[in-house]
């Protein structure tokens, strides 16, 4: 019996080793979780906390829309910076494309905001503009911290006299000693935009005495080509014994990610994913749903969500771990930018998110394989009516746009027959290219001239990097016959 015991201490350790490698996150015990949802829970408590600032606020959204509500969390930070409150706000210069335009941000920095642009298009960087910051945070004096998928704006409140419903989207609110994790990936992110904050303002766990009773969570600080969320999501699937449901707003899994997944299924495992009907990104639709056929072969169940828009990224597993923030399962997020996640481990906490999840579903159609004696369990798809898709930024459309590269890859090259919508897809992409084939033929200018700005702005961006390359390398060697002659 002792060995028995000995065995299952062993490998909870081992699980809990490769969680902590995998999403370089360490589990940090004796924190308060509170889960909020939709702008109705999310904005109260964002601004009520901002309120209550009196050392710091530190702000990072992917969007900040220049409108009745970006304004409203605009005048509330700079009333702060103007109480003497140490201000500090990122933006994503491709999220606020078509979102906010300079005279947005103006006021705030006149008002004492220090706000930082992240990677604006530069002339020696071709490609390093695409890299985004997708991140969605908010900490106040290093005692309350705000992960989320929410960004700021009118339609995450919607609009009930134009008969608009808000976007449905999920966030949490942290206190204890992980705040001081959420503070570090803001400052470390900080730093890469300036002058770095200086070490005495931000809050260390230490200084964040544990709750009794609280709640362990990691807290998952992704950046480009770490993949820690997406390394913990394969091996949180491989783990799963009873149930993984997901939430997710711009799906395009990979292949290793789909397998898991089935593989789970296959195994028995309630494998769930909730996705929007009408995106704010038409296309993408399309291409998300080339991927369907493969999970719903191996018996995952796809719904649909019914409403507006479906932004949140979600998961709970086993009714044990439960992950909520602003990684989406795609390309993008799991490799391309930097995102913010929080992974709890609490079974109260994720029970709370399984409710949510089997609300959602109480909105939602669940998809199935038209042409196929197999259906998954549940309840049957139902005929709906079409809905008018929510209009997005042009930064979002981009970033998107750019996810697409690998589905269209794994479409093109696959052997199966292809179900309708990776049809769809496939004629989309079709009717596109012979489109541009035309425009270049009776138009040239139209064609040749974005080929001919692009083909310029990367030779020049070329020679400016050899350039810069080789300065660095003359001072390399003189700084190296300097220590030799010493």
């Amino acid at each position: 019996m002792n060995a028995t015991r000995q065995a299952i201490f062993q490998a909870g350790d081992l699980v809990e080793q490769a969680f902590s490698r995998a999403a370089g996150a360490p589990l940090i015990a004796g924190n308060k979780v509170r889960l909020l949802r939709d702008a109705t829970e999310n904005y109260p408590a964002w601004l009520d906390a901002i309120e209550k600032a009196t050392r710091t606020i530190h702000c990072e959204s992917y969007i900040i829309h220049d409108d009745d509500i970006g304004r409203q969390f605009a005048d509330a930070l700079s009333a702060k910076a103007r109480q003497g409150v140490q201000v500090r706000l990122i933006y994503d210069w491709m999220g606020a494309l078509g979102a906010a335009s300079w005279r947005f941000w103006k006021p705030l920095r006149r008002a004492g905001v220090d706000v930082r642009c992240f990677n604006p298009p530069r002339f020696g960087s071709r490609f390093g503009w695409l890299r985004r910051d997708h991140r969605k945070m908010l900490t106040v004096d290093g005692q309350a911290g705000f992960i989320t998928g929410l960004c700021v704006g009118r339609r995450w409140v919607g609009d009930p006299q134009a008969g608009l419903s808000p976007w449905r989207d999920t966030g949490v609110q942290i206190e204890g000693p992980a705040v001081a994790s959420i503070e570090r990936a803001f400052a470390d992110m900080w730093s890469a935009l300036g002058p770095p904050i200086p070490e005495d303002e931000i809050i260390q766990s230490s200084n964040c005495p544990p709750y009794p009773r609280g709640v362990a969570l990691r807290i998952v600080a992704s950046s480009p080509y770490t993949a820690g969320l997406y390394r913990f999501d394969k091996i949180v699937a491989a783990l799963a014994q009873r149930s993984i449901w997901l939430t997710d707003a711009y799906y395009l899994g990979t292949t290793p990610y789909v397998q898991a997944l089935a593989a789970a299924a296959r195994d028995g495992v309630d494998v769930r994913l909730l996705v929007p009907h009408s995106n704010d990104i038409p296309l993408l639709r399309s291409f998300s749903r080339t991927g369907y056929a493969a999970l719903l072969e191996a018996g995952v169940r796809v719904f649909e969500w019914n409403g507006p828009m479906l932004h949140a990224k979600t998961a709970v597993v086993d009714g044990r771990w439960a992950r909520v923030g602003s990684s989406n399962l795609n390309p993008a997020s799991w490799i391309g930018n930097w995102e913010l996640d929080v992974v709890v481990e609490d079974k109260p906490f994720a029970e709370d998110m399984e409710e949510m999840y089997l609300e959602d579903l109480d909105n939602s159609t669940e998809l199935v394989l038209r042409h196929s004696d197999v259906r998954a369990p549940g309840k049957p798809a139902r005929r709906r009516r079409r809905r008018r898709v929510a209009q997005g930024s042009g930064g979002r459309a981009v970033t998107s746009l750019l996810t697409m590269g690998a589905t269209l890859r794994a479409t093109m090259a696959t052997r199966r027959v292809l179900g309708h919508p990776e049809m769809a897809a496939v004629v989309t992409i079709g009717v596109v290219l012979l489109a541009i084939a035309v425009a270049g033929a009776l138009w040239p200018p139209l064609v040749s001239v974005p080929v001919a700005l692009l083909s310029a702005w990367g030779g020049a961006s070329l020679l400016m990097r050899a350039w810069r390359n080789r300065r660095q390398r003359a001072k390399q060697r003189e700084d190296d016959s300097v220590d030799l002659g010493g």
